[in-house]
């Protein structure tokens, strides 16, 4: 022990150091996270180590939309009610789950897992581009719809995916953006208005 430091158990220090790995976890949030589950009975913490272990072995990913799924296909590509001319692209595996809680899109879905980043390292390579492309081969699907995010990056993605897409002569759309609901002019952003302008409808 130096100038009153007082070493951390082995097992405490390895667990903060795995938090502080994920995402938006700092050290100070993973200390604090590993003294929470320190303190929670035995059954507690081998439930979420039995979860994360099952996270690993029994997913994988569906090889017709790249979704994570327990089988494969998916339970969405399988179903015999998805509109299979409509094609749904997006970023990653939870925007799916935003827009199946519409209940409004009946299409299927391709999964990027990413978009287009020069900053981060990720190009088109990087992305389930050549999976999309294969699956647009057989000619059943008539519309692909772009539902990168409004971002820079969903902006870049969505950009490429359409020069690769328009040639095969196929329909491509963009989900429409504007306002939200419950929202005030004063505080929207003149992008956001702009695209509110441009995608006006009848009343």
């Amino acid at each position: 022990m130096k100038d009153g430091f007082i070493p951390l158990a082995a097992p405490v220090a390895r667990l903060i150091e795995e938090l502080s790995k994920l995402p938006g976890i700092g050290p100070k949030t993973a200390a604090r996270l590993t003294y929470y589950l320190l303190r929670r009975p035995a059954p507690e913490a081998t439930a979420l180590a039995e979860a994360v272990l099952a996270l690993k072995e029994k997913t994988i990913l569906c090889s017709a939309c790249q979704n994570i799924a327990e089988a494969d296909p998916c339970p969405i590509c399988a179903s015999p009610e998805r509109d299979r001319a409509t094609l749904c692209v997006v970023e990653e595996p939870l925007d799916i789950l935003a827009l199946e809680r519409t209940r409004k899109y009946r299409g299927l879905y391709h999964v990027l897992h990413g978009a287009i980043s020069p900053l981060e390292g990720v190009g088109p390579e990087q992305l389930r581009i050549r999976e999309l492309l294969s699956r647009l081969q057989g000619g059943q699907v008539k519309e692909v719809i772009l539902a990168t995010n409004p971002n820079l990056e969903g902006e870049a993605t969505a950009m490429y995916l359409q020069r690769l897409l328009v040639p095969l002569g196929l329909r491509v759309t963009r989900l429409a953006r504007g306002l939200p609901v419950g929202g005030d002019l004063e505080y929207a952003d003149e992008v956001t208005l702009t695209r509110a302008l441009e995608g006006r409808q009848e009343f």
